[in-house]
């Protein structure tokens, strides 16, 4: 019985010594920073159509914003709008249009940043300026006249919605919404329009580095 104790004994001992040198040379260091948080910053365009007291309403728009850990957004925007008014100014003898540009703090929570398609619940808040203007300005051979600082009024804006963000790649997404605008009262003749309140739908384009570092959960030990 002592002949085979002590080398079961001497086995025992040497199993751990057996073991450490087998996984010397696999050594690595593990770790997880996906609580981190993760930075982007981007430019986008919009683009959208709508309408101002029933007549249709174009809008474009340019906005950079940064992006806390992919779920919220903050930084500006603007937007410039033209609607097809054709009111009639007796004045001046003429039709008239609605043109007008605002811009702001622009805001945007982000549910479900992780998947490929977003939710998110933008907010525009801020001011800017809109008039009337000849409907025949497009047409370079009949208007004219020059804009004056009387021919606008100042409007402040609050424009909150709602939209889809599609994740293209850690460098693009794509973005689809609707959006309402409420607005201060505007008092310019003619004055059938006070508010430039309204619906809107639009698409857009953001580009940027929306994922600034990439995870990484094992590094070798050299």
């Amino acid at each position: 019985m002592k002949l085979f104790s002590t080398p079961l004994l001497v086995l025992c001992l040497a199993i751990p010594f057996l073991g450490f040198g087998q996984d010397e040379g696999d050594e690595y260091l593990e770790f997880n920073d996906r609580n981190n948080v993760v930075h982007g910053v981007y430019l986008g365009l919009t683009m959208g159509v709508g309408e101002i007291d029933g007549d249709p309403a174009y809008m474009g728009g340019l906005k950079i914003a940064y992006v806390a850990n992919r779920q919220f957004e903050v930084g500006f925007a603007g937007n410039f709008l033209y609607s097809e008014q054709d009111i009639y100014n007796n004045s001046l003898g003429r039709y008239e249009d609605l043109i007008g540009a605002y811009g702001g703090l622009h805001l945007e929570p982000i549910f479900f940043s992780k998947k490929r398609v977003n939710l998110s619940f933008p907010l525009l808040l801020g001011g800017g300026g809109v008039g009337y203007i000849d409907h025949r300005f497009h047409d370079d051979a009949v208007y004219e006249e020059e804009l004056t600082e009387d021919d606008f009024d100042v409007v402040f804006v609050a424009e909150p919605g709602i939209s889809a963000l599609f994740n293209i790649s850690r460098y693009l997404q794509l973005e689809a919404g609707l959006k309402y605008r409420f607005s201060s009262r505007i008092e310019l003749p003619p004055t059938r329009t006070t508010r430039i309140n309204g619906f809107s739908a639009g698409i857009g384009i953001k580009v940027g580095i929306f994922n600034m570092g990439r995870n990484r959960y094992k590094k070798n030990i050299q």
